[in-house]
């Protein structure tokens, strides 16, 4: 078949659908509880506000809409979680054409992040890294096109997306700052105006309800990052050791990637020219925000953790083929497809593999078990409809809002909280008054008069 423009743009669409479809199927198949990170993003959906104990709403107002359209269907959220994939997918497609003359260019420079694992294996668990994806790409297209033709409304959808991506995740900042470092450079070389600036507008619009909940709980989603990058260890060889095992884990992700990228090139020979925009705008959007993660872990002796790394390969793909454009040989792409075709059939299989050998894993709790009991443990004792599950943790009290037919709203805690730290508390429309105490697996009957 001929390499014609119709023909990769038919390909495309039938990647983006096979992915979708593999990576909505399998999980569906093999796994028998919703991933940790999908119920906790569910028990905050179920009770909605600007801002959680871990994360900003976003992640949080996505499985909420996907569970009013679709209720407790596990195979719902493993799509909502592809959407955000093939979403990403497109718009680095959509970008990648104004750097390619050559169509097959584009096609290669999604095709690569078959090679990431954090695009397919990663993938079926939704979480806030998931939920970030199409917001960071959404972001970067618009940057390009704002800088580009320096119109108002790519400006403002620069804003909308960046403010969108920040109530995602935090970690988004780091793309922030690379942007914040492009525009300043592009202003002082006299390449755009001030204009840009009007992308502020909406960002704040739309931040500003999470920077008002952010002061009134004590600023608790930034508290509960420094923890996990383990930053209370004021150790000096942490100022060493974590961000070298950064880099090195890095390395190790991107293996697969770059032997694709070795099938597809003749040998890697570059000239940098540090005129051309579309190298510096490549640059900044790939290179500086992971210098800026290892500087931070350098500094701070913080460690990084592996998974927070995934939207920052999306646009890898473009880097590497623009650098290397002019040593790839299309006539040879053989190899790069069979490198691509094994690791997309590979990927589902290993995810399968392990899910169906390894019995202890979150997906094999028996959510939906422990909530058939709880409601019959209720229905015998109480005939009104549970509004409340109080207490336990996302994981424990957040399977039980999400498997239970009622969908309680799930709340940390109750004023009575300190008598039971441990429990969880299914309520009625009386709330503590008419609560079944439940105490995780055991499920410890206790009727609180």
């Amino acid at each position: 078949m001929a390499l014609n423009k119709k023909n990769l743009r038919n390909f495309f669409y039938i990647f983006l659908t096979s992915h979708l479809i593999v990576w909505t199927f399998v999980p569906t198949i093999v796994n028998n509880n919703l991933p940790l990170d999908t119920i906790e993003a569910l028990a905050w959906g179920s009770n909605l506000d600007w801002g959680f104990n871990k994360h900003p709403p976003m992640s949080a107002f996505l499985v909420e809409i996907f569970y009013q359209i679709f209720g407790p269907q596990d195979w719902a959220y493993y799509l909502l979680s592809q959407i955000c994939v093939i979403i990403s997918f497109f718009v680095v497609f959509k970008l990648s054409e104004d750097f390619f003359k050559k169509k097959a260019y584009c096609l290669l420079s999604v095709l690569l992040l078959e090679g990431i694992y954090f695009y397919n294996f990663t993938t079926p668990e939704f979480n806030v890294n998931v939920c970030l994806m199409p917001f960071w790409a959404l972001t970067v297209l618009y940057l390009w096109k704002g800088f580009k033709d320096n119109k108002i409304n790519d400006w403002l959808l620069v804003g909308l997306f960046a403010a969108f991506g920040f109530l995602s995740k935090y970690l988004f900042i780091y793309l922030g700052l690379a942007i914040d470092i492009f525009l300043i450079y592009m202003i002082y070389k006299k390449k755009i105006d001030f204009k840009c600036l009007v992308s502020f507008i909406p960002f704040l619009i739309v931040l500003w309800p999470h920077l008002i909940w952010l002061t009134e709980n004590d600023y608790i989603t930034f508290t509960y990052g420094l923890h996990r990058t383990g930053s209370e260890d004021p150790n000096f060889i942490n100022h060493i050791k974590h961000p070298f095992i950064f880099i090195g884990k890095q390395i190790g992700i991107l293996i697969p990637f770059f032997l694709m990228l070795l099938f597809l090139v003749i040998k890697l020979k570059t000239k940098f020219k540090f005129n051309d925009n579309k190298l510096l705008f490549l640059l900044a959007i790939n290179i500086v925000p992971i210098a800026l993660v290892f500087l931070t872990s350098m500094i701070m002796g913080v460690k990084i953790r592996t998974m927070w790394m995934t939207p920052f390969y999306l646009f890898l793909g473009i880097f590497v083929i623009y650098i290397f454009q002019s040593q790839i040989n299309l006539n040879k792409l053989k190899n790069f497809t069979t490198v691509f075709v094994i690791l997309f059939v590979l990927s589902p299989f290993a995810y399968s593999f392990v899910s169906i050998n390894e019995t202890d894993k979150r997906t094999d709790y028996p959510g939906k078990e422990i909530a058939i009991q709880a409601k019959e443990l209720w229905d015998s004792n109480r005939n009104e409809k549970i509004k409340w599950v109080i207490g336990g943790n996302e994981w424990t009290a957040g399977n039980l809002s999400y498997h239970l037919k009622d969908r309680p709203k799930w709340k940390t805690e109750w004023h009575s909280r300190d008598k039971f730290p441990q429990a969880i508390w299914l309520c009625g429309e009386k709330k503590v008054a008419s609560c079944l105490y439940l105490n995780d697996y055991k499920l410890i009957e206790k009727i609180l008069k």
